[in-house]
């Protein structure tokens, strides 16, 4: 039976792409099942459908696996996919990492072959256009395939979430400024904690690169790089300026950012919220977990792109 069902998934996916549209049938087709099947990518050029939590794309290529300054974590997840113009950012930057001091970056997931959801995990990593860069300063750049799946980041904040641990360094401020300075960044998130002490030494001439900085839960143990969506690709749709943008000279260093560690952390009784208290950054979408999205559920190019 579970051949079978894969084997009408497939076909209503075929007939789906022939006529243009998301057939019917193709609305009960499982798309973290359908685009994660393949283990390659697709050989159209390289475009992002959709939104970072809702997409999928064309021509993705694979970071190489080890190069003079990074080294792709976890490769069995086969999540080391990315657009072309995030692969030439990661690169970029774990030479800039080492121009710092670190020997370079070990990079986790960017996305899959053909973006998409994953069965377990992201909700964003949809379009080649996100990456996890590790808080762990890289000790060798020469792991094998096996060290890559057993070692572990560390974790830069705190348990209480309030601060930082000895792990964070200076190096990890320079190593950030210099992620959030390239222009081709939309925005990076961290740890709560980790924006707040950038914001302590933050001076105006900071503020272009530090309002990219933002806080949202978890980022302990690596940071969120999303790129803006690249030139020509018509059908990827960027982000809306949040109040990160518009606060305190937009660089984010305002009551916004101290909700984290605040209400956030110990919300108040609803009799007594006020109303303005909520999150100061987007919600990631939650209108269903990608697991459960349907091919139906993804811009239109995505019928053609699970083929």
């Amino acid at each position: 039976m579970p051949r079978i069902a894969t084997l009408l998934g497939a076909t209503a996916i075929a007939l789906a792409a022939c006529a243009g549209s998301v057939d019917p049938a193709a609305s009960q087709v499982n798309a973290s099942q359908a685009l994660g099947a393949h283990r390659l990518a697709t050989d159209a050029p390289a475009q992002s459908y959709g939104s970072y939590a809702r997409g999928c794309a064309d021509g993705l290529q694979p970071l190489p696996e080890s190069g003079p300054t990074w080294q792709a974590m976890r490769l069995s997840r086969n999540r080391n996919w990315g657009h072309p113009e995030m692969l030439d950012y990661l690169q970029d930057l774990s030479r800039e990492a080492a121009r710092i001091g670190w020997a370079g970056l070990y990079i986790g997931d960017i996305s899959q072959p053909r973006g998409g959801p994953t069965s377990s995990g992201h909700r964003s990593h949809q379009i080649g256009l996100d990456a996890d860069i590790w808080m762990l300063p890289p000790g060798r750049l020469d792991l094998s395939r096996a060290e890559r799946e057993s070692l572990s980041s560390v974790s830069v904040r705190s348990a209480d979430q309030r601060g930082l641990t000895s792990h964070w360094t200076p190096r990890h401020a320079q190593v950030l400024r210099a992620a959030a300075s390239d222009p081709r960044v939309d925005r990076i998130f961290v740890a709560a904690a980790v924006k707040i002490e950038m914001c302590r030494t933050a001076t105006p001439a900071d503020t272009p690169w530090l309002q990219r900085i933002r806080p949202i839960q978890g980022h302990n143990y690596h940071f969120h790089v999303r790129l803006r969506c690249p030139a020509g690709s018509r059908d990827c749709e960027t982000q809306t300026p949040t109040v990160a943008e518009l606060s305190n000279g937009g660089n984010g260093c305002d009551d916004t950012l101290r909700w984290w560690v605040t209400d956030y952390l110990n919300p108040p009784p609803p009799s007594t919220r006020p109303p303005s208290t909520s999150p100061p950054e987007e919600p990631a979408p939650r209108r269903r977990h990608p697991r459960e999205y349907t091919l139906a559920d993804l811009p239109r190019q995505c019928s053609q792109v699970a083929q």
